[in-house]
């Protein structure tokens, strides 16, 4: 008969892998060094399998404790989670947020899309656009939140990572060797004039506009097909296409910030718990990243 894990016995377990020893454990849990390895003989008698290894400096984990440590972490995060949805008080109200599109089909889809089935009676409205566009319409108060680009030091608001601006190009299609390099540009940005185009002057790149549009993913599409290079984030290079770097003759594009910018004028318990889903929902990407 296989007796069930207590999910408490699993949290000694975890305490004691992070820490590498009983004694620090014990302290960060609240219970007696003796407590402690009780517990943990306990969840070895439980599973028949030994899950440390003991020295005079400490424990360390065997090879079935290293693949506990894994399910252990994952079941004590879900159980954290449950808790926490249950414990937590309705939010309801209306959340206007603004998304770059850079955005809009990877990262804040699933998250908006959690928070809307986590707050049912949360009214959420989501404007998909340039940053200027974003940042004039909270200061319009159309607007609650918006996450922008922002290229200014110092940044005004909360930077949740930073996702430098390169150019992308094929791997199949090299089009950045041709003697011309075809580009494709916003067509109605500053931003891309100064910034995209400017890199390639100063650069003393030879080039030419072949392909201009007003959205990010048609700058995927003119890179992937191979009919230009494109300004892209590092975060959303498509499948097929690749960096360029200084070690190809291209410099940086630059260095932006993507911001989670608030509305200072209005203010509520809905507005704070989207705050922090888009937080949370950009954590992976800024490891990644880091």
């Amino acid at each position: 008969m296989n007796l069930p894990l207590d999910s408490e016995l699993l949290r000694t377990f975890v305490a004691v892998a992070a820490a590498g020893n009983v004694t620090r454990a014990a302290e960060q849990v609240g219970r007696t060094q003796s407590a402690v390895s009780i517990q943990i003989k306990k969840l070895e008698e439980t599973l028949g399998e030994s899950l440390f290894e003991r020295g005079s400096r400490g424990v360390a984990l065997t090879p079935q404790g290293k693949l506990l440590l894994v399910s252990a972490n994952r079941i004590i995060g879900l159980l954290d989670e449950a808790a926490a949805a249950i414990r937590a008080k309705p939010l309801g109200g209306p959340v206007r947020i603004g998304i770059p599109e850079e955005y809009g089909y990877t990262v804040l889809p699933r998250a908006l899309a959690a928070f809307a089935s986590q707050h049912p009676h949360v009214e959420v409205t989501v404007k998909c656009g340039y940053s200027a566009a974003q940042l004039a319409a909270i200061d319009a108060d159309e607007l609650d939140l918006a996450v922008i680009f922002d290229q200014e030091q110092p940044t005004t608001g909360e930077v949740l990572f930073v996702d430098p601006t390169v150019w992308v190009t094929s791997e199949v299609h090299c089009v950045h060797e041709n003697d011309v390099v075809p580009v494709a540009i916003y067509e109605r940005s500053s931003w891309c004039k100064k910034f995209a185009v400017g890199s390639l002057d100063k650069a003393k790149i030879n080039y030419r506009v072949a392909y201009s549009c007003d959205t990010s993913g048609g700058l995927k599409i003119a890179a992937v097909s191979g009919l230009a290079i494109a300004p892209l984030a590092s975060s959303n290079i498509p499948a097929g296409c690749r960096a360029l770097t200084e070690a190809d003759g291209f410099p940086q594009i630059d260095s932006s910030n993507v911001v989670l910018r608030r509305n200072p004028r209005i203010k509520s318990a809905a507005i704070d718990g989207m705050a922090t889903m888009i937080r949370d929902a950009f954590r992976p990407i800024s490891v990644a990243l880091s």
